[in-house]
């Protein structure tokens, strides 16, 4: 292995798919050793029945140039997360970066639905699946990482400048959002002073593979859902929002940005990195500047 993070040891928890794979692999180019898990493997699918597997996720990191080890873990059960962050402690000794990525909730909310009218049992699901699986994840991990240099970065969906003002698809999902925003807020007085960073991180508009099947497209042509969403062109690869969290790792002044909400395309211009086309979407800015403001779609200057 070679690359800036060689010898780094990074967990992608909720790394099966989507972002959380885009990181893996791009923390694995960079040279990094990443435990990678979730609960679909090539022996049992998770709920969503889908064919991507944590071993899948493994060998690409592997293939970029890192070494990927898949650990099937359900992040719900404090002892199986206990389980995987003592193989790490026996196996490494250490952890430079967490990635807590744990979400799963896609098939659990209702859009626009109001919180008397949305399924109960779905939307607490969805609260425990998005947030109740990084606190157990972060309670058992951080004892290997509160130490200069350590890096946990929350993922969720939206800056806190735009949570903050927007109503985000309804109750539950506004609430697991903004939790996991605030998570990275807390995290940050608590490593800074051991010399820690915490960090909540944004993808924009993600290209991931449910992404793609919703709008018929393949990654290879993906353009084409532009006719009937112009506003697509401003979407990103899971590889890009990687890219940022691989940057971030390998920043020796990363602690400038403890307890901060972060996003690709911001990073993007901070750092300097591209998506796999060569592209710098920013698609946060662009809804803010352009399709929040009611301008026609014009992604001019947001890619």
């Amino acid at each position: 292995m070679s690359g800036p993070l060689q010898d780094r040891i990074a967990l992608v928890a909720g790394a099966t798919r989507g972002a959380g794979r885009g990181i893996a692999v791009e923390l694995g180019a960079a040279g990094a050793t990443v435990y990678v898990t979730g609960r679909t493997t090539r022996q049992r699918r998770s709920e969503y029945d889908r064919p991507e597997t944590i071993e899948d996720t493994a060998d690409l990191v592997t293939e970029a140039g890192g070494r990927g080890v898949a650990v099937p873990t359900d992040h719900l059960d404090p002892a199986r997360v206990r389980d995987l962050v003592d193989r790490i402690a026996r196996e490494q000794g250490r952890l430079d970066v967490l990635v807590n990525d744990i979400w799963g909730g896609e098939h659990l909310f209702e859009w626009d639905t109001p919180v008397w009218e949305h399924d109960l049992d779905n939307g607490l699901r969805l609260l425990r699946l998005a947030v109740e699986t990084h606190a157990v994840t972060s309670h058992h991990a951080l004892p290997l990482l509160r130490r200069p240099g350590g890096l946990v970065v929350e993922m969720t969906d939206g800056t806190a400048e735009y949570n903050r003002d927007a109503y985000r698809v309804n109750f539950f999902y506004d609430l697991a959002k903004s939790s996991v925003l605030r998570m990275a807020f807390a995290l940050g007085h608590e490593l800074g002073p051991r010399g820690a960073t915490a960090v909540a991180l944004t993808p924009g508009w993600l290209r991931s593979e449910l992404m793609l099947d919703q709008f018929g497209v393949r990654e290879d042509n993906w353009r084409d859902a532009l006719d009937r969403v112009p506003h697509f062109a401003i979407s990103e690869t899971p590889r890009f929002v990687g890219r940022a969290v691989a940057a971030l790792a390998a920043d020796p002044g990363v602690d400038r940005f403890n307890g901060r909400s972060l996003s690709s395309g911001g990073l993007a211009r901070e750092y300097g990195f591209t998506d796999l086309d060569g592209s710098r979407p920013d698609a946060w800015r662009y809804l803010v500047e352009v399709q929040d403001a009611g301008k026609p779609a014009d992604t001019t200057g947001y890619r």
